[in-house]
């Protein structure tokens, strides 16, 4: 089968690199050179902190318009202020009702949505839940997000072109997706289960509406930016989930020798940046990404130190499956009462 023949990622088919000429030191501004958005609207959800802000001040200096939904306004506004072309708007992903109002405010517009990334999450939390009761991580990182991109469907048809990008992680690597107990009912929770399930949700999520809505013109990718210094993603983490992890030493401080092998935050925009706007990924879709380029399969063959981040790195094959890729659309369906036809 000749490569354009093939026109989604079932089953991780696409799973191999390109040689895009990128590496894991390249920069948002290495990959977003000669791209120019003018005239393109994006949104980037968590757009206000860490990489999603060094993302969104990469997509303005571009010439993108861009709006960035935030449940702390004022932190979003502080966070943002002097960066031009930029919108704020608030939104809560686990309030299935902020969402929608956020998405109808949008879509009254009749504005263009040419890109969505889907950017904001949260990591390592202690046992939450949302006003449905769903776990938290799964609602915000996986099923708010689920809702969103369906309520914002049409305004991404209306590109005949648009991108999907999605956060994701290496932690996918920590758990597959539990589809008989996705929510902790009836096993102790685990955060880091439940983390690991959420980004597996991600993989498979983009499977999937890459399948879905290829025919529209809309891809889907999903991203591990690298491990990240600067960040306040792990800022709940207990110190005790690192330091098993041979990042810290006992006093809580991150080894420097570690240090020294994280990226830092405009290298870990890069990857997202190059899913949203990369022509060399023009005619595929559903794919996992890590330092701007198509990850490989993890068929165990890579060996994983948690201290030394460049070895965290390949997508296991669970959260490429098609099967999964389909049941996890439906579970997401149920879970968020919302019928998504992506067509």
């Amino acid at each position: 089968m000749k490569q354009q023949e093939i026109t989604d990622n079932y089953n991780g088919i696409l799973q191999q690199p390109i040689g895009s000429g990128f590496t894991a030191f390249s920069t948002a501004t290495d990959v977003m050179n000669g791209i120019d958005l003018s005239g393109k609207t994006v949104i980037v959800t968590g757009g206000y902190a860490g990489i999603g802000l060094e993302t969104v001040k990469a997509l303005t200096t571009a010439g993108a318009k861009i709006i960035v939904p935030a449940r702390d306004i004022n932190k979003a506004a502080k966070n943002l202020e002097g960066t031009k072309n930029v919108t704020i708007e608030q939104l809560d992903l686990m309030d299935p009702a902020s969402i929608d109002a956020f998405a109808r405010k949008f879509l009254e517009t009749n504005e263009t949505l040419h890109i969505l990334v889907n950017n904001a999450g949260i990591m390592w939390v202690p046992l939450q839940r949302d006003l449905q009761g769903y776990e938290s991580q799964l609602s915000t990182n996986h099923l708010g997000h689920f809702q969103l991109t369906a309520r914002l469907w049409p305004a991404l048809k209306r590109a005949n072109g648009a991108r999907v990008v999605h956060l994701s992680s290496f932690g996918h690597q920590m758990a597959p997706f539990n589809f008989e107990d996705p929510n902790f009912e009836h096993r102790d929770y685990e955060t880091l289960q439940g983390y690991g399930q959420s980004k597996t949700a991600n993989n498979l999520f983009t499977v999937e509406l890459d399948y879905r809505g290829k025919q529209s013109g809309v891809r889907a990718f999903s991203v591990h930016p690298g491990s990240v210094i600067g960040t306040d993603l792990g800022r709940v983490a207990p110190m005790a989930l690192f330091q098993q992890m041979g990042t810290h030493d006992a006093n809580g401080n991150l080894y420097p020798e570690v240090a020294k092998k994280l990226k830092n935050l405009t290298q870990g925009a890069a990857t997202s940046l190059w899913c949203a706007t990369s022509p060399q990924l023009d005619g595929i879709g559903g794919v996992y990404c890590e330092n701007a380029d198509i990850a490989e399969p993890d068929l165990g063959n890579i060996d994983h130190q948690y201290d030394d981040p460049s070895t965290l790195r390949g997508v296991k094959p669970y959260s490429v499956d098609a099967d999964n890729a389909k049941r996890l659309w439906r579970l997401s369906e149920e879970l968020t009462n919302v019928v998504f036809k992506a067509d």
